[in-house]
């Protein structure tokens, strides 16, 4: 018979104690290790997503990781474009600000910056065919990672869509999200 794992005794938060606290930090330590195995089986899901195009979502975050890779990008920003889209799964009409905040602990402010407004700056190159404002990144031009961004959908985003593009496949980047994914720079409460 398996024995229950040890839990903190406390109901609201404002009761717990040091030594209960530090049991649920060995916890999320735990939780933060399995990270990387978390998110390639999320990597996995989108397999079947996006509807009415070419490729899957999977593949166009394997393309955009590929291009990455072959550009010299270094590994944080290659597992930011795998990873890029993840946020697709749980948040469609703000895909860019979850998968930030995915990789946030984990890259630096200018790749968090970058993925965050990826969505906005993706937007120039089909904003136009719905009548809104295909210039909206401009809001940013004078922000110091505004041309990166504006990259990183040039080179890893808008063109990622070719059936034919000889893709990676996604276990060749699972060496870069454990090495990436494993350690936060930070903790945020």
């Amino acid at each position: 018979m398996n024995k229950p794992a040890e839990t903190v005794s406390f109901t609201r938060m404002e009761d717990g104690t040091r030594e209960e606290y530090a049991l649920l930090a060995v916890h999320e330590e735990s939780a933060i290790g399995a990270l990387p195995e978390r998110l390639m089986k999320a990597m996995e899901q989108l397999g079947g997503s996006l509807e009415g195009y070419r490729v899957s979502r999977l593949e166009h975050s394997l393309q955009s990781a590929t291009r990455a890779y072959h550009a010299g990008e270094d590994e944080e920003m290659v597992v930011a474009a795998l990873l890029h889209d993840i946020g697709d799964l749980l948040a469609p009409a703000s895909h860019s600000e979850l998968s930030a905040a995915v990789l946030r602990p984990y890259v630096s402010e200018r790749v968090h910056w970058i993925i965050k407004h990826h969505g906005l700056f993706q937007s120039y190159y089909y904003a136009h065919h719905y009548d809104k404002d295909r210039h909206a990144r401009d809001h940013f031009r004078d922000h110091p990672w505004y041309q990166d961004c504006v990259d990183f959908c040039q080179n890893y985003d808008q063109n990622c869509f070719d059936p034919e593009y000889p893709s990676l496949p996604l276990e060749f980047f699972r060496p870069m999200v454990e090495r990436v994914m494993s350690k936060p720079r930070e903790y945020s409460f």
